[in-house]
C-alpha cells in the first residue's frame, strides 16, 4: 500500500481518541480482530443437514450416555465421580479422554439436567424439528469450540490456533493437505509468540503428530473429514456450523444464493446496494466474474466522477479487487476532478506509473473518505482506504477550508458536533466559518 494511504480503522482510531462518534454497526466495534469476508459456499439443504446431526459420533454418544446415565449423583463440579466415569468409558465403548467432552454437550444441550447433586434425563426432546435440530447443532459445536480455551485437542499451539485454522478449511472447499495447516499454524505462532529458533525445531517436529490428533478429534465431532486426495474438508455440518459462528463473529460469511442475486446487477445498482448494506463486499466477487475487468472498471468510474462520497467509497471497495488489467480506465479517471486523486492512488499502489499527489490532495482525500462516513453502511465503510492525516487530526482540520470539496463544511459540522475535545471542537468550528466564508466569496 503507497505511503499516502491507510486503513480506515488509524482514521477512527485518530477521532476516536479525543470523542466518540456516532454509534457504527456491531461488527465494527469489536476491538479484538478484524472483520474478513469469505467466499460463498453452498449449504447442503436443511432436512438433510438435521437427518445426519444424530450420526455424528460425539451426539451419538451424548444421547448414549444420557440413556446411560439415568438417575445418577455427581460430583460438586457437575461431572460423574471417577468411578461412573470409567465404568461409562468402558461399557459405552467411549474413549476416556472424550468422555468428559461428551458429557459437557449432554449437559449443556439438555440431553442431561443437574439438580442438586443428581444428574437425570434433561428437558431437550430427541423428536426435535429440522431448525429446531440444526439448533441443537449449533449449539454442541459452539460447546467443542468453547472447550479450546481449556484444552480440547491435547496440543496448546492447535487449540490456540484452532478458530484460525478452521475458517482456513472452510475457505477451501476442496480441502487443505495436513503439512500446509501445519505449515500455517508454525507461522502463527512464530509471528504472535517469537518463541525462539530451538522451541521453534521442537514445535516443527511434534506438531504433525498433534495436528493428526487435532483432526481426529474434530472428526469425532462431525466438523471433518478426509477427501479421496487426502486433504482435511469441512463435513457438510462443519460447513453450516462454522459459517455459523463466522457470522457471530462479525464476519461476511455468504451462501452463494445470497450472492448470485447481486451478480447480474448494473454497476450503479450494485453500488447502491453497497452504500445502504444491502450488499456486503462477498457480493462484489461474483459481480466482476460476470464482466471484464476494463468494463467493470470504465462502468464503475463513471459512477464515482459524478457520485457522492459515499459512492466513491463503494466505487473505491469494489476496485480495490482489480488488478492492472483495468489500468485503462482508471488512468482515464485522472483526467476527472472527482477521481483523479483516487486513480493516481490506484495506480500508484499497483506499481504502475502514476502522478504524483500533493499535502492538498491527501486533505482532499481525507475529506472525502470522512465525508463517506456519513453515507455508507458500516461494511461498506470497513473497506475504505483513506489518505494519512498529519500529524494531528486538529492540523487536518485546519488545511479543510483551502481544499475544493464539496462535503467540506458538512464534515467539519459533523467534527465539531461529535467531539467532545475542546480543541477538535474549537477547530473544527473555525475551520467551518472559514470554509463558508471562502465559499460565500466564490458565489460573490
Amino acid at each position: 500500500m503507497a505511503n499516502n494511504v491507510f486503513d480506515l480503522a488509524e482514521l477512527r482510531k485518530l477521532i476516536d481518541e479525543q470523542a466518540a462518534l456516532p454509534p457504527r454497526p456491531p461488527q465494527e466495534t469489536r476491538a479484538d480482530h478484524e472483520a474478513l469476508t469469505f467466499p460463498p459456499v453452498q449449504l447442503a439443504p436443511d432436512a438433510e443437514l438435521a437427518a445426519q446431526v444424530p450420526t455424528v459420533p460425539l451426539v451419538a454418544d451424548a444421547i448414549r450416555l444420557t440413556g446411560w446415565t439415568g438417575s445418577r449423583a455427581v460430583t460438586p463440579d457437575g461431572l460423574l465421580a471417577d468411578a461412573d466415569a470409567a465404568a461409562a468409558a468402558a461399557e459405552l465403548g467411549i474413549d476416556p479422554a472424550r468422555l468428559r467432552l461428551v458429557w459437557i454437550v449432554a449437559v449443556n444441550t439438555g440431553l442431561l439436567r443437574i439438580m442438586r447433586g443428581q444428574a437425570s434425563r434433561g428437558p431437550l426432546s430427541l423428536r426435535l424439528t429440522v431448525e429446531a435440530t440444526l439448533e441443537f447443532w449449533d449449539g454442541v459445536v459452539m460447546d467443542v469450540l468453547d472447550r479450546a480455551d481449556e484444552g480440547l485437542t491435547g496440543s496448546a499451539v492447535v487449540d490456540e490456533h484452532l478458530a484460525e485454522m478452521l475458517a482456513t478449511i472452510y475457505s477451501v472447499r476442496s480441502g487443505v493437505a495436513v503439512a500446509n495447516l501445519a505449515r500455517g499454524i508454525l507461522q502463527s505462532h512464530e509471528v504472535a509468540c517469537e518463541p525462539g529458533a530451538v522451541p521453534m525445531r521442537r514445535l516443527a517436529a511434534s506438531l504433525p503428530a498433534e495436528l493428526l490428533e487435532a483432526l481426529s478429534l474434530l472428526g469425532y465431532c462431525g466438523l471433518v473429514e478426509q477427501t479421496g486426495s487426502g486433504r482435511t474438508a469441512l463435513t457438510p455440518l462443519g460447513v453450516w456450523a462454522i459459517r455459523r459462528d463466522l457470522l457471530r463473529e462479525g464476519h461476511d460469511a455468504p451462501t452463494t444464493a445470497e450472492v448470485e442475486v447481486f451478480a447480474d446487477l448494473s454497476a450503479a445498482d450494485l453500488v447502491e446496494a453497497l452504500v445502504k448494506g444491502a450488499a456486503s463486499q462477498s457480493a462484489v466477487a461474483g459481480w466482476l466474474e460476470r464482466r471484464p475487468p476494463e468494463q467493470a472498471a470504465r462502468e464503475l468510474v463513471r459512477i464515482a466522477a459524478d457520485g457522492t462520497a459515499g459512492q466513491r467509497g463503494a466505487v473505491g471497495a469494489i476496485l480495490e479487487e482489480l488488478g492492472p488489467e483495468a489500468e485503462a480506465p482508471l488512468r482515464e479517471a485522472l483526467d476527472l476532478p472527482l477521481t483523479r486523486r483516487y486513480a493516481a492512488s490506484w495506480l500508484h499502489i499497483r506499481d504502475l506509473d502514476a502522478p504524483p499527489l500533493s499535502g492538498e490532495d491527501h486533505t482532499w482525500l481525507a475529506v472525502d473518505s470522512l465525508a463517506a462516513l456519513m453515507h455508507l453502511s458500516g461494511q461498506a465503510a470497513g473497506r475504505l482506504d483513506t489518505p494519512e492525516p498529519g500529524e494531528d487530526l486538529v492540523r487536518l482540520i485546519d488545511e479543510m477550508p483551502a481544499v475544493d470539496h464539496p462535503d467540506t463544511i458538512a464534515v467539519l459540522d459533523m467534527l465539531a458536533t461529535a467531539h467532545d475535545d475542546p480543541a477538535v471542537v474549537k477547530a473544527a468550528r473555525k475551520a467551518a466559518m472559514k470554509a463558508r466564508s471562502l465559499a460565500h466569496t466564490k458565489l460573490g
